[in-house]
């Protein structure tokens, strides 16, 4: 059931992502920039976690979740230490995601070639 679950949760956000694609003139950074401003909004509105608890990593792979992570660092930062909170905690919990997805870019970027 839990792959089940994960399956629907990722396929849905995944289908409803593409079929914006396709019946709109919106590039793919249009879409991601989407995305992750209705994973925090969702996240805003408390409906974020209650999808995680049952997609699991369906929920948690898709850049949505990026948004609820940025949206609930910011949330228990400024919870903890008032505005300057806020700031500081706005990236650490997706602090590893980023990280990760810089270092292989310019991985990528060196290692190989451009057509052009």
């Amino acid at each position: 059931m839990i792959y089940l679950s994960a399956f629907i949760i990722c396929g849905t956000i995944c289908a409803i992502g593409q079929i914006i694609l396709e019946n709109s003139n919106f590039t793919p950074g249009h879409l991601n920039t989407i995305l992750v401003v209705v994973g925090a909004t969702l996240s805003f509105f408390g409906l974020y976690e209650p999808i995680i608890n049952w997609g699991g990593a369906g929920a948690t792979i898709p850049i949505t979740n990026f948004g609820h992570l940025l949206f609930k660092g910011a949330y228990e930062g400024f919870i903890n230490e008032g505005f300057t909170g806020l700031i500081k905690s706005l990236f650490t919990l997706g602090q590893v995601g980023v990280t990760v997805s810089i270092i292989m870019s310019f991985l990528v970027a060196v290692c190989t070639k451009p057509k052009h």
